[in-house]
């Protein structure tokens, strides 16, 4: 399963926001509401290797990528 990351929504202005991370099924609706307080939250997307191209084969692979060949990230 994986761990999504979630944030309370402010309700008051200068109200922080506290982050936290829950195991859920991919096929769980997202929360709306923090498990113990019940305060409205939303997900927050968190994206990983495979979605920028940094896993095996992507376009490090072929020493191109999205921002072309000589800027020192490949």
């Amino acid at each position: 399963m994986p761990t999504y990351v979630y944030e309370t929504i402010p309700q008051f202005e200068g109200e922080p926001t506290k982050r936290f991370e829950i195991r859920q099924s991919m096929k769980d609706a997202a929360l709306t509401q923090h498990p113990d307080s019940g305060q409205p939250v939303r997900r927050v997307p968190i994206g990983g290797t495979g979605m920028m191209g940094g896993g095996s084969g992507g376009a490090q692979a072929s020493g191109g990528g999205s921002c072309g060949t000589g800027c020192g990230c490949h």
